[in-house]
């Protein structure tokens, strides 16, 4: 979901590289404008395959299954809200293109993050809303079948307490299986990062609306590094936000501008799609050890709310979710150069 103007033209895509020093960041000094970067990504051909008469409407996440090739999709049963729809919203494309499996009708409202832990299992955010108070609100837990294995919060109930949410936007999963979940989506809702033990115990909560260090404006979003170290794109903010764990702020990073997408890939290089500060809005791409761009792709149209990479460096990234204009392919896939 999107506070952004409805976006009715191309897809586009965008990445942000950022290193983690564990000390708050600001812009590189001296960094050279990112429109003179080179371009080490070229589009593809967008391969995936569907039944006849099914199409993809806003796709709100993409994330590799263990093989890392085939690829599951978050999908807004073909439209922007899956209110009234009998689609299964979340797809699975093997590394050939074709769709092999569906699971989820009737059960979300306006998916939002999508996450695969190390198991292969897969959680779903529900961000709620669209006119229905019966569903909405929840984090999902599913095995690759489709089988749920847990719920957290409650089907349509809004709430701030331990066992309920307010348009939970993302979820990821550290290394020894806590749960961290994005809690809001701006707005009048909350604005805070719930953790969780892995059989779904509350743990506790940080965050509140505001603009300082551990607050939030819009959790758009939450990658987790191979170090356990938590990011969060706290959109209404423009930054990056770094946790430990036990929510311990570690760094700000306002150098990636306004932050819509995150995603981390085996080398460890961060990708985090939105408008630049640096220059005109595109994909930044750069090392985690030093924070430094090195690399830059021209977005095009539209607004980026996702973008994963896989470790052939094939990259993933959606925009327009507000809204999808016929004929127009939902993805855009480009491959290194």
């Amino acid at each position: 979901m999107s506070h952004r103007a409805p976006v009715t033209s191309t897809l586009a895509a965008m990445v942000v590289i950022a290193a983690l020093s564990g000390q708050r960041a600001g812009t590189q000094g001296g960094s050279p404008s990112v429109s003179s970067l080179p371009n080490p990504f070229k589009d593809v051909e967008n391969y995936l395959q569907l039944p006849s008469g099914r199409k993809l409407g806003a796709i709100v996440g993409i994330r590799f299954d263990r093989d890392d090739a085939s690829v599951w999709i978050a999908d807004r049963c073909g439209a922007n809200t899956c209110v009234g729809s009998t689609l299964e919203p979340i797809l699975k494309f093997d590394a050939s293109g074709k769709l092999v499996k569906g699971f989820g009708a009737g059960m979300l409202v306006f998916p939002h993050g999508l996450f695969v832990d190390k198991q292969g299992d897969l959680w779903v955010t529900d961000t709620g809303g669209q006119g229905t108070d019966k569903l909405g609100h929840q984090v999902f837990k599913f095995n690759t079948d489709g089988k749920l294995l847990m719920t957290l919060g409650k089907p349509g109930v809004a709430g701030e307490a331990p066992d309920t949410f307010n348009q939970p936007s993302d979820v990821v999963i550290a290394s020894n299986g806590d749960i961290f979940v994005a809690d809001g989506h701006g707005g009048n809702t909350n604005h805070r990062v719930v953790k969780f033990s892995k059989n779904g115990t509350f743990v506790k909560a940080w965050g509140k609306k505001g603009s300082g260090p551990g607050e939030f404006d819009t959790l758009h979003a939450m990658v987790i590094d191979s170090r356990d170290r938590i990011y969060v794109a706290d959109r209404g903010n423009k930054r990056i936000q770094i946790f430990d764990t036990d929510g311990k702020f570690l760094a700000e990073w306002k150098q990636f501008g306004d932050p819509d997408g995150l995603f981390i890939d085996k080398d460890g290089m961060l990708y985090a799609s939105g408008t630049s500060e640096a220059g005109p809005d595109g994909v930044s791409i750069g090392s985690v050890k030093d924070g430094k761009v090195t690399a830059f792709i021209p977005k095009g149209e539209g607004v980026i709310e996702t973008v994963a990479v896989n470790a052939k460096g094939v990259m993933y990234t959606v925009a327009g979710v507000s809204g999808s204009r016929p004929g127009t392919p939902p993805l855009r896939i480009f491959a290194r150069k």
